[in-house]
């Protein structure tokens, strides 16, 4: 049986862990309402590109932009993108699972891998597929520039034809304590169409349908992936406080299962000092 000093230092340990998975989960609690307001604020302006990229297509010949035009999946890239730290449940798992998914689905036709994010740099670091880009340690300072980086990667890569096919992994927000794994097609380009108009509007590009598509298109991909940064940002922080509050409740268990050890040992060592006082006074009386 441990020792009453071991007990005490041990509860003194836990106490010490909880304070700081406390702080821990404050800190990531301050940082999710912050990334919240910067995600609803692009939500909108993100899902009325969508709708304006899909009207314009439906209207042109979607083989006039290479960004549009469907090509054989010869050579595909996969962006997966996590967190920079752990401390967060799954979320980081899980993403790293979903990507080697993807990579088994696509077989040797994946040529590398974009990683974002710390842990995933180091994850596939060691793997031995080749990593054709990577962004990390910029999430606490997360900002537009960050998403135009990725997205000018990505399309250099896909205009030069290294790569045909490229999709992206991420966490989608729901909630504090729910994420959505999502994996999606960045290009070639696949605009949500409109559904058939009764009376259809006929546009005049003016200079020319090209000419509006390359500002559009550079513009939407740009847009899309700092949406997928903010999702995945906001994801994190919701995972990393439920678990740090999962944690210090853990921790807040087990110093009252320490405790009530503390006090039975305590008793039951109190118990053995009475026992032995009335043997002795029995034996002098003897």
């Amino acid at each position: 049986m441990a020792s009453l000093r071991d007990i005490r230092r041990r509860i003194a340990s836990v106490r010490s862990t909880q304070q700081i998975t406390k702080a821990m989960k404050m800190v990531a609690a301050a940082k999710l309402r912050r990334a919240q307001e910067r995600l609803w604020a692009a939500r909108p302006y993100s899902y009325r590109m969508i709708q304006v990229l899909g009207s314009v297509c439906a209207r042109v010949d979607r083989s006039l932009h290479p960004l549009l035009a469907e090509r054989e999946p010869r050579r595909v890239g996969i962006v997966a993108v996590a967190g920079d730290r752990g401390l967060c449940g799954s979320f980081n798992t899980n993403i790293l699972r979903r990507a080697h998914q993807e990579i088994a689905a696509h077989g040797e036709r994946v040529i590398g891998v974009i990683a974002v994010g710390k842990k995933v740099r180091d994850h596939f670091a060691k793997q031995p597929i080749p990593v054709i880009g990577s962004y990390a340690g910029f999430f606490d300072e997360l900002a537009f520039s960050h998403a135009v980086a990725i997205a000018s990667l990505i399309k250099e890569k896909f205009l030069a034809e290294e790569l045909d096919h490229v999709y992206v992994v991420y966490n989608e927000f729901k909630s504090a304590v729910q994420q959505r794994i999502v994996v999606e097609q960045l290009l070639p380009i696949q605009p949500a169409l409109p559904e058939i108009e009764k009376h259809p509007v006929e546009y005049l590009f003016e200079p020319s349908p090209q000419a509006i598509l390359d500002p559009l298109l550079d513009r939407y991909l740009n847009i899309r992936i700092w949406h997928i940064l903010l999702e995945s940002y906001a994801a994190e922080q919701g995972a990393r406080m439920t678990a740090m509050d999962a944690a210090t409740e853990n921790a807040e268990e087990m110093i009252q299962n320490l405790i009530l050890h503390y006090n039975k040992a305590r008793q039951a060592s109190i118990t053995k000092e009475l026992i032995e006082i009335v043997s002795g006074a029995e034996a002098l009386k003897a």
